[in-house]
C-alpha cells in the first residue's frame, strides 16, 4: 500500500475518527484506527469503533497502491498533528510473522514507523440494511441538539437519560432530554423537498455521546445538505457526503416528560436573557461557595427580580434586575449550573419564566428563534 496526502486532510479526519476509539479497549486492536486505501476512487477512508460508537470519514489523495491495515489511533495522531504542513507519504509493509505491520510516514521533515496490525481482526461497522430511511435538515438537526444536550445525565448508567430522546413528527422533529432535576424539550421544522413523500412517524434514544459528535462534525464540515438517518432496532446510522458515524440505541421506556409541563401558571416573569445570564454568572462566585445554590425575590410590585447568596464564612452578592412581572410576589431558589445552562442555551433576546409555588417545576422559554421549553426543579430555601 502507498498514498501521499496532505498533513491538514490525514490530520483533520484522523481528529475526527479518534472520538470513536475507546480509552479502554476490550481488545488491542480497538486502539487502532483502520486505514483503507482506494486505488480505484483515488481516496482513503478512516475508521474507529468502540463497539458501541463507530465513525468513517474518507478524503482525497493519491493512492498509487491499495491496501489496509491498522495503526494505533493516539500515537499516530500524536505524530501526524505535530508534522509541518505539506505532503505526506505512507506505506506499509507487513512484518516477519505476516500479522504485525509497520507503516512508513515520510515527510519534508523526516521520516517515521509505527506498528501496526492487519486489518482482518477489526470488527467491521455495523449495516442496516432494512428499517426506517430519513432525510434531516441538517440545521434541524444542529438546533435541537444544542437545545438539548445539555440537559443528558452525564451517568450512563441512567441508561435512557443518558441521551437524547428524538421525535420524528409529520412537519418537525422534536428532542428531548433531562437528567431528572431539568427537562429540555425542542421542536425544529423538517421541510421536505417538492415532491418527497411524507416519512413516516417514529422515536428514538440515541447516546449524548454520540450526538455530541454529530453535532460536532456537521459544525466543522459546515454541512448544508440533508443528513441520511437509518434507524433499526438497536442501531442508528448519520450519514452525509464522505462520513458516517453509527451507534447503538438506548433500550427502554423514555420518561413522559410532556406531562412534566404543569398546564396553567400563577406568575409570568419577562426578561432581558443576556442581562438575566451576566448577573447570575456574577453571583456564582458566591454560589459555588455554597452548594451552588441561587435565591431569586420576585417582587411584582416593584417589578424586579433580586438575585442573592450568602455564602457564610466567604461572603454574599446580590444583584436586582428589572423584569415584568405578573402574579404575586414569590421568593424561590435554583442550583445556579442549572441556570446558567438555560440561560446560555436559548440564544434569545428575551426569556420568560412561568411558575406556581416555590417548590414546583419552573418553565423557561426563550421569545424568539428556536422552538423550546426548558424546565427545571426549584430548591428548598432553609429558613
Amino acid at each position: 500500500m502507498k498514498l501521499v496526502c496532505t498533513q491538514s486532510d490525514l490530520n483533520t479526519n484522523l481528529s475526527l475518527v479518534s472520538r470513536a476509539v475507546p480509552s479502554r479497549p476490550t481488545h488491542p486492536v480497538l486502539a487502532n484506527v483502520l486505514l483503507v486505501a482506494d486505488e480505484e476512487n483515488q481516496r482513503v477512508n478512516l475508521t474507529a469503533f468502540d463497539l458501541s460508537l463507530g465513525i468513517r470519514t474518507s478524503f482525497a489523495a493519491e493512492v498509487t497502491g491499495g491496501g489496509s491495515f491498522t495503526i494505533p489511533a493516539k500515537l499516530l495522531n500524536d505524530i501526524v498533528s505535530r508534522l509541518p504542513d505539506g505532503e505526506i507519504t505512507l506505506e506499509d509493509e507487513a512484518g516477519d510473522d505476516g500479522t504485525a505491520y509497520i507503516a512508513y510516514l515520510t515527510c519534508s521533515s523526516g521520516s517515521y514507523q509505527v506498528r501496526g496490525m492487519g486489518s482482518e481482526e477489526f470488527p467491521e461497522l455495523p449495516a442496516i440494511e432494512g428499517g426506517t430511511i430519513l432525510n434531516l435538515r441538517p440545521e434541524a438537526l444542529i438546533e435541537g441538539l444544542k437545545g438539548t444536550l445539555f440537559a443528558t445525565s452525564p451517568d450512563e448508567a441512567k441508561q435512557v437519560l443518558a441521551g437524547v430522546h428524538l421525535k420524528v413528527l409529520k412537519d418537525c422533529l422534536e428532542f428531548a432530554a433531562t437528567d431528572g432535576h431539568r427537562l429540555a424539550v425542542v421542536q425544529t421544522a423538517n421541510e421536505k423537498a417538492e415532491g418527497e413523500e411524507t416519512e413516516q412517524e417514529f422515536e428514538v434514544t440515541v447516546p449524548a455521546k454520540a450526538l455530541r459528535e454529530v453535532e460536532r462534525m456537521l459544525v466543522m464540515r459546515q454541512w448544508t445538505e440533508p443528513v441520511t438517518l437509518h434507524f433499526e432496532q438497536g442501531q442508528v446510522v448519520f450519514e452525509w457526503a464522505d462520513q458516517r458515524l453509527t451507534t447503538r440505541t438506548l433500550e427502554g421506556q423514555y420518561p413522559a416528560y410532556r406531562q412534566l409541563i404543569p398546564p396553567s401558571f400563577e406568575r409570568q416573569i419577562t426578561m432581558d436573557r443576556r442581562s438575566f445570564l451576566s448577573a447570575v454568572e456574577r453571583i456564582a462566585v458566591f454560589a459555588d461557595q455554597k452548594n451552588n445554590i441561587l435565591k431569586c425575590s420576585i417582587n411584582a410590585v416593584n417589578q424586579e427580580i433580586t438575585l442573592s447568596v450568602d455564602a457564610q464564612d466567604v461572603g454574599s452578592g446580590k444583584e436586582s434586575l428589572p423584569a415584568q412581572i405578573s402574579g404575586e410576589s414569590i421568593d424561590i431558589a435554583f442550583n445556579v449550573k442549572y441556570l446558567i445552562d438555560i440561560l446560555k442555551t436559548a440564544q434569545s433576546p428575551e426569556i420568560q419564566l412561568q411558575l406556581n409555588g416555590a417548590l414546583a417545576p419552573v418553565i423557561f422559554q426563550p421569545l424568539g428563534g428556536v422552538n423550546a421549553t426548558f424546565l427545571v426543579m426549584p430548591v428548598q430555601l432553609r429558613a
